[in-house]
């Protein structure tokens, strides 16, 4: 117990040096892909699969070619709204150990064994960190939870409806030239229901707004992911070898972009040993 106490002080106080390193070029290269496409759009959603240590850092290059602009951007990211108030103090921190403690002590970053679906990693709360760096940079950045119900309480497709509707209210107040980026799973992130479930995802519900949503996948690797009750693990990716970007147009398209980054690794889990 003592042993990993010591190791997460350790990667704790070494967090503003691994989220502040230069981006390597697939994703600086691959966020200028995404904003090229996405074009004028200003509700950027981000469909992925959760428990990589990759798409964390696609989003964060994102954060920096969008806000390179002067452009307000508010990151809106799969987390309950309950988070919402602690993650607005940390916005507002200097980013020093403490603050890292007391965002990663709040709730909904301590469970027990790895037992989630790979949301809860040190690569999530280094996204977080980055965002924060670049407002303490002068640039506009805010970070928010959208899950407003994360249990799925009352109908089936009520947790989606709740995570559009906070969404909009979001977007909403975004300033005229404000951009919204969604990191969610890739299932919320859907135009379509795939035929899997009875009900429209939470994107399907906001196709009203200037709305670009992209899937981001990897060629090869790993991710972690829940398939069942207590059943969360490494999951294999199928090889995929196709050209990447490739955009749709077609109207019954699931997204508008799917991106292929060169390999997906397990993300960098977090459980209550802190």
């Amino acid at each position: 117990m003592k042993g990993k106490r010591w190791i997460a002080a350790l990667l704790l106080a070494l967090a503003p040096s691994l989220s502040h390193a230069a981006l390597p070029d697939v994703y600086q290269d691959t966020a200028a892909q995404i904003g090229t496409h996405a074009g004028d759009h200003r509700l950027l959603v981000l469909g992925e699969l959760h428990g990589t240590r990759e798409t964390p850092l696609l989003v964060q290059a994102l954060l920096t070619h969008y806000t390179g602009n002067d452009t307000p951007v508010q990151l809106a990211l799969e987390l309950p709204t309950k988070e919402n108030a602690v993650l607005a103090t940390y916005m507002a921190s200097t980013g020093d150990a403490a603050a890292k403690q007391a965002l990663r002590r709040s709730p909904y970053w301590n469970v027990k064994d790895h037992l989630h679906d790979g949301r809860r990693s040190q690569d999530m709360l280094d996204l977080i960190e980055a965002a924060r760096a670049l407002r303490a940079q002068g640039r506009e950045v805010t970070v928010v939870g959208f899950d407003a119900n994360p249990t799925g309480e009352r109908a089936p497709g009520a947790r989606d409806a709740d995570m559009a509707k906070t969404l909009r209210a979001g977007f909403q107040t975004l300033p005229a030239n404000g951009r919204m980026i969604v990191l969610t799973g890739n299932m919320h992130g859907s135009r379509e229901s795939y035929g899997l479930i009875d009900y429209p995802p939470a994107t399907a519900l906001l196709t009203d707004l200037p709305l670009y949503n992209v899937r981001i996948e990897a060629q090869r690797g790993e991710f972690w992911a829940c398939m069942g009750y207590r059943k969360c693990g490494t999951r294999n990716l199928i090889t995929r070898d196709a050209a990447s970007p490739r955009a749709y147009t077609n109207s019954d398209r699931d997204y508008d972009l799917w991106v292929l980054l060169p390999r997906f690794t397990v993300a960098r889990l977090l459980d209550a040993d802190i």
